[in-house]
Order: C-alpha cells, then structure tokens, then sequence
C-alpha cells in the first residue's frame, strides 16, 4: 500500500455501536465524511474496534495489544450513541483517553467525544433542547483562537459544568459549552461534528493541524 506522504500522522478514530434489526447484530460504524475529512486534512485514519477493550480471556489480543500494533499518534472520540449506552464502547475510549494522557497523546472529542471526555474528568452531563438539527453561533470567551463564527448541532447532552483541567474555549448563544481546551494536554473538544460541514470548514481544518501536528 502506498500512502501518501502527507499522510504521516496516523489517527485511531472510535466508533459508534449500531444494533442492526433483523440481523441480531451489534456493528462498529463510521461515517465516511469523518475519514474524508481527516483525509483532506492530511492525516491516515485508522478504525479503533469496540472489542478489545473488554475480555476475559487472558490470551486473547487486548485494547492495549491494537495501541502497542497500531501507535496511533493521534486520537479522534467520534460522536453517536450516548454515554452508558454501550459499555464496550464507554470502556474503549476510557482506556484510551488514560493511554493518551499517559503518553501526552493529542486527542479530538466530536460532540459524544467532548461529553466523554468531560465525563471521564469527572464532571457529569445535562439534558439540552434545541439543539439536534440546528446552527449555533459561536460566543468565544477570549477572542485569540480561531473558532467557526457557527457551528452545526445534533446532541441532545451537554456538559453541567466544564471539567477539571480544562477552559472553555467557546460557547453557544444560552451559555452551553460548545468547545473545550485542556490547559496542558494537547485535547480539544468541540460539541459540533466538523465532518457534516460541506464543504469542510478551513478553521475547522486549521485547528486540527494546530492540535495533531503540535502547533
């Protein structure tokens, strides 16, 4: 396989768990938008599975097995399914979150991304209405950082309080946090799905340049 050589920096990517009916079937997914995306950004993906976060045979390949294989140098939380819907996958991006912050890891959390990281720095989630389907304008604290002026929204979650350890970075117009920043790892959080802007959004693109490539 020849792989270009922009591609350098490979990204693990979470998956969200779909029950497929009729078939009795649980199925790792990920929109293609959201390879597409990191693609047109520069960087390789790589799918991380549901299930190898959880076993209980000994002699079988671990989450931990895939990171040693795979060293993904940088990590994307992807959305879909809400927190405590799929323990496999909530034990996935834990795992991983504590690997990447062992190891100083850059990390991306996409809308359930976000809340997952906020719920593994211990804060916990509130339910939000108005905001599947809609557009927000973003209200940035502190105007240095180069945020989208508004940003899609499909989550019925949000955080109740922004998280040990980070700043919020943006905000939408009734004061929910939209975007977060950890003060000293190399993570985000953005509560909006950046593939499902077409065409792709340059400061969305910029920011992650910034964040995998250690700018």
């Amino acid at each position: 396989m020849i792989i270009s050589p922009n591609c350098k920096i490979v990204v693990g990517i979470t998956q969200r768990i779909d029950s497929v009916p009729g078939r009795t079937e649980l199925r790792d997914a990920l929109d293609q938008r959201l390879a597409q995306w990191l693609l047109h950004s520069g960087f390789l993906p790589v799918a991380v599975p549901n299930t190898l976060a959880v076993t209980e045979d000994a002699d079988k390949p671990t989450l931990e097995d895939w990171v040693r294989a795979i060293q993904p140098n940088a990590l994307i939380l992807s959305g879909g399914n809400d927190i405590g819907e799929h323990p496999t996958r909530d034990a996935t991006e834990r795992y991983l979150l504590s690997w990447a912050e062992a190891k100083w890891i850059p990390v991306l959390g996409v809308c359930r991304g976000l809340q997952m990281m906020a719920v593994w720095a211990g804060t916990n989630l509130v339910k939000k209405g108005g905001h599947v389907g809609s557009r927000h304008q973003l209200v940035i604290p502190a105007r240095k950082d180069d945020w989208p002026a508004n940003v899609n929204s499909f989550h019925n979650w949000g955080l109740a309080s922004c998280p040990k350890g980070f700043e919020v970075a943006a905000q939408a117009e009734d004061n929910s946090i939209e975007a977060i920043k950890h003060s000293q790892l190399p993570w985000e959080g953005w509560m909006w799905h950046p593939e499902r802007e077409m065409p792709f959004s340059l400061q969305d693109i910029k920011r992650l340049k910034r964040l995998f490539n250690g700018q």
